[in-house]
């Protein structure tokens, strides 16, 4: 541990020398790039060289039980800074975990109505509304960027970005598909229904993540369609992207700018790319996918809501808990977000260790 230690605050003190150069200061993308490898450095040195003042505390303390005036006084230092050696080296055996470089990134998270037709739709509404609500306790912002509206209420698809602090690192894990048991507003028998709705969440793509070829994009406009107020259907606002080599569609028609719903769209689709970019890394390093909390196979049914028992339970890390009415009329994610992001922890210290 210590030898990676070492590396990682020679790292950062090499990057404090290269920002002062006149070649990275004339170099914006040189320059973010290495702002952010040392933002991502930062946290580690600092408790690195709390540990190491730690450890030379501890060998003054050693010496002084030697000096038979000073004994008993040594033995109560040496004791309080065994302990925090001990916090520290736990702590950095955390921060030594490989970093998510996507972990400090905006979002933009998909929701689509999946089996179960008109209860899908208004269940995957009622995540858009859970989501909005997490969002809003953690002090992060929303920006809807389409939305499809489902008959019976709620959404057959809605892509909304998140922004805030560390928004990525704590809902990177709801991609996948989640499923809800209730008594839909539509049986008129009184019988439980089994729906699902599907989320995806990707890092917002920043402009020296991903560089878009826009020759391979075909840009429809088109008129926009269903509910959004007195400018619908009455101007082509609306835009549909195409990247021609992946065949991967965007709509935007949620502003009644042309120009305003191109830039949304351009927007959502240098995030798909570069989502699709990472998966295909994930697919390289299949070790690391191994310890990963269901990160990569968007299928995979990660979550079932239980309404009649308010039981709300993740299936990949075992997690139950009696207050779905919390966690959904309230935002109420924190705790199962925490269980996550402990689990993802403790299964990349367990890898690291073999």
């Amino acid at each position: 541990m210590i030898d990676r230690l070492n590396a990682v605050e020679k790292r950062y003190n090499e990057i404090e020398v290269e920002l002062t150069t006149p070649e990275v200061i004339n170099d914006i993308k040189k320059m973010t790039q290495l702002s952010k490898e040392r933002t991502g450095l930062e946290k580690t040195v600092e408790v690195y060289r709390k540990y190491k003042k730690v450890l030379a505390d501890i060998e003054e303390a050693k010496e002084m039980l030697h000096d038979k005036d000073m004994s008993d006084f040594a033995k109560e230092e040496l004791t309080k800074a065994e302990e925090v050696k001990a916090n520290l080296e736990k702590e950095l055996e955390i921060l030594l975990i490989p970093h998510d470089p996507n972990d400090d990134k905006n979002v933009i998270v998909e929701i689509r109505g999946a089996a179960g037709g008109d209860e899908a739709n208004i269940f995957a509404g009622d995540l858009f509304d859970m989501y909005s609500r997490y969002a809003s306790n953690e002090g992060w912002k929303i920006e809807v960027l389409n939305a499809v509206e489902g008959a019976a209420g709620g959404y057959a698809q809605i892509e909304f970005m998140i922004k805030g602090e560390g928004v990525y690192s704590k809902l990177k894990y709801e991609s996948g598909a989640h499923r809800v048991q209730r008594v839909p507003t539509t049986e008129s028998q009184g019988r439980v229904h089994t729906s699902t709705a599907t989320v995806l969440v990707m890092p917002e793509a920043e402009e020296f993540d991903f560089e878009l070829d826009e020759s391979e994009v075909r840009i429809d406009i088109t008129r926009s369609s269903g509910c959004g107020g007195q400018g619908v259907n009455t101007t082509d606002s609306a835009v549909r992207l195409t990247h021609i080599p992946t065949g991967i569609i965007v709509y935007s028609q949620t502003e009644r700018s042309q120009i305003k719903n191109k830039e949304l769209a351009f927007k959502i689709l240098k995030t798909r790319l570069y989502d699709l970019k990472l998966r295909e890394q994930e697919e390289k390093e299949a070790a690391e996918r191994k310890v990963k909390i269901g990160t990569g196979d968007r299928s995979e049914k990660i979550r079932t809501y239980n309404y009649p028992q308010n039981r709300i339970t993740d299936h990949r890390i075992g997690y139950t808990s009696m207050n779905l009415d919390r966690v959904m009329a309230n935002g109420d994610l924190n705790d199962l977000i925490e269980a996550l992001i402990n689990a993802d922890q403790k299964k990349k210290l367990e890898e690291s260790a073999i």
